[in-house]
């Protein structure tokens, strides 16, 4: 709704209505949560950003409730996939390989992999919050600043076109409002910048020419990044916004790059590498910089998404770890207005998220920077294309492995319990092996097409493969008097769950595993208080 119809008090109140923050809100909605979401803008802007949805962000908007109506929202058909290639030199020179294949890794997740421009997802997000009755969707009003008491705050907020004022009462605060985001400014969170000095050209246009050339080329490919000498490592990247010829494209320009001056055709027809016609769209610019907050919380206010950490849009991270930290803090602030969590389970919030957004900035995204400035500073075929060829092959064995390698995890998290002294992440290998910190791999558990995603419902669960009843009632005992929501999942052996490699598993309400072992091993009191940071509580 966009008229202001403030409930006097709400449990959580959301600035910002992006995909995070409308995530966010759903989530803790359909915990039975009351939560206000302020968005200045009455409608989405139309840049088509955020684009690649992994199999993890899958799962989060089939627990949302939303899977079918993001699917008929999607304009690119699934013969299409969510792939793409890397050039050398243009997207049509010649030289390439595949790369960024996430199909690759969907039998580790319990969803598939997506592919629409962000407001499209934005639309159908804030379509489902607006749905739910314990969610107002204010739009047109601005957050203008928050005091914090004892047990609540007190938030202002102002119409956007005549600057009427409003205070809003609330238990907590999370702002989702982007990589200047006023809730962080007035919170005082700080923030590290790694600023690049890096000023990049966003370019939408629609040109039948090249998707005619690229299609009869790379047929069902959706991303093209093409490298360059003369770019250090920055990418010519363009992917598809349907597949009917419409595109948008991001590259590197000089610093005194204007809109009135630039030549935007010339540009497009570099990474091309052949002459194309092009109608543009819109064109502008960014400059490329990571940011991340020192800690996600201060107090009763939390950032999350590109208010938390923002990166270069490389390898379509940004709106997926987005959803992960929605998810991850909706379960903990669930906790705590229920009545089983406490001050140290929220802390985890940012104890999880902020190494796992680090590993992906240095490992990933960073790395990928480097490695391409260092490759196309060495190795060039009109030089020696031997050594070229040799080089470029490698590259392309690595490129494929791309993304079995990002599995981010919690294997350090302060409320995973495991015997290690790993630290949390973002590099791993996908496997079906149960491991305490990592996301639990669908695997069948001895029933008819049974629907273990579905099993798990919002809660803590046990997954007991052929486990002693009496383990069973201790843990479910356990659970009861610390008021902590479990669903108890029994099955039975079969080879495909024999990869698990283990007979309970606890997974948390986000699908990751908490703990896993044997019911010799298992504590279940001690292993309960631990998860949720109760150690030490009375």
């Amino acid at each position: 709704m966009s008229s202001a119809n403030f409930q006097k008090h709400y449990d959580v109140v959301v600035i910002g209505a992006g995909p995070v923050g409308c995530g966010l809100a759903i989530d803790l909605a359909q915990r039975g949560h009351s939560v206000c979401v302020i968005e200045k803008y009455q409608s989405s802007q139309r840049i088509p950003k955020g684009q690649n949805l992994t199999q993890r962000s899958g799962e989060h908007l089939r627990r949302w409730g939303v899977s079918d109506a993001i699917r008929k929202a999607t304009l690119i058909p699934p013969e299409y996939g969510n792939q793409g290639i890397t050039a050398y030199g243009s997207w049509l020179s010649g030289w390439h390989y595949d790369w960024f294949k996430r199909a690759s890794v969907g039998e580790y997740y319990f969803a598939d992999n997506e592919r629409l421009p962000q407001y499209e997802t934005e639309r159908v997000l804030r379509a489902r919050a607006a749905s739910l009755s314990n969610v107002d969707l204010i739009t047109g009003w601005a957050y203008r600043t928050h005091s914090e008491q004892t047990n609540s705050l007190t938030i202002c907020v102002n119409k956007s076109d005549d600057e009427t004022q409003h205070e809003i009462e609330s238990s907590w605060l999370v702002g989702c409002d982007g990589a200047r985001s006023p809730v962080r400014e007035h919170a005082g969170i700080e923030q590290s910048l790694d600023a690049r000095d890096k000023r990049m050209a966003l370019v939408t246009f629609c040109s039948a020419e090249l998707d005619q050339l690229l299609s009869e080329r790379f047929p069902g490919c959706t991303i093209f990044n093409a490298v360059h000498p003369e770019l250090d490592g920055y990418w010519q990247f363009l992917g598809r916004t349907d597949p009917h010829g419409s595109f948008f494209f991001h590259a590197p320009v000089s610093e005194e790059s204007t809109v009135d001056t630039f030549d935007f055709p010339a540009l497009l027809q570099r990474a091309a590498g052949v002459p194309v016609n092009a109608t543009l769209e819109y064109v502008g610019f960014w400059d490329l910089r990571f940011t991340q907050a020192k800690n996600y919380r201060k107090g009763r206010v939390f950032v999350a998404g590109d208010a938390a950490h923002s990166h270069p849009p490389y390898g379509g991270y940004g709106v997926n770890l987005g959803f992960e930290d929605a998810r991850n803090l909706a379960w903990k602030l669930d906790a705590i207005l229920s009545g089983w969590g406490n001050d140290a389970l929220l802390d985890s919030y940012s104890e999880e998220r902020h190494p796992v957004f680090a590993s992906t900035r240095d490992h990933f995204i960073a790395r990928m920077i480097k490695n391409d400035a260092d490759f196309t500073a060495r190795f060039n075929p009109e030089v020696d294309r031997r050594a070229f060829e040799q080089q470029w092959n490698e590259r392309a064995r690595g490129g494929q492995k791309e993304v079995q390698l990002y599995v981010p995890h919690y294997s350090g998290s302060p409320v995973i319990d495991n015997d290690t002294d790993a630290a949390s992440g973002a590099v791993g290998n996908h496997s079906h092996t149960a491991i305490a910190g990592f996301h639990l791999s669908p695997r069948d558990i001895g029933g008819d097409q049974v629907d273990l995603f579905a099993l798990m419902g919002g809660g803590f669960s046990l997954i007991a493969i052929d486990a002693p009843q009496c383990t069973l009632d201790e843990f479910a005992g356990a659970a009861a008097n610390l008021g902590v929501p479990l669903t108890v999942i029994v099955g039975s052996r079969t080879t495909e769950n024999a990869q698990w490699q283990a007979d309970l598993i606890l997974v948390r309400p986000d699908e990751y595993i908490a703990w896993a072992g044997s019911a010799a091993q298992a504590k279940p009191a001690q292993l309960l208080r631990r998860v949720i940071a109760a150690d030490g509580i009375a």
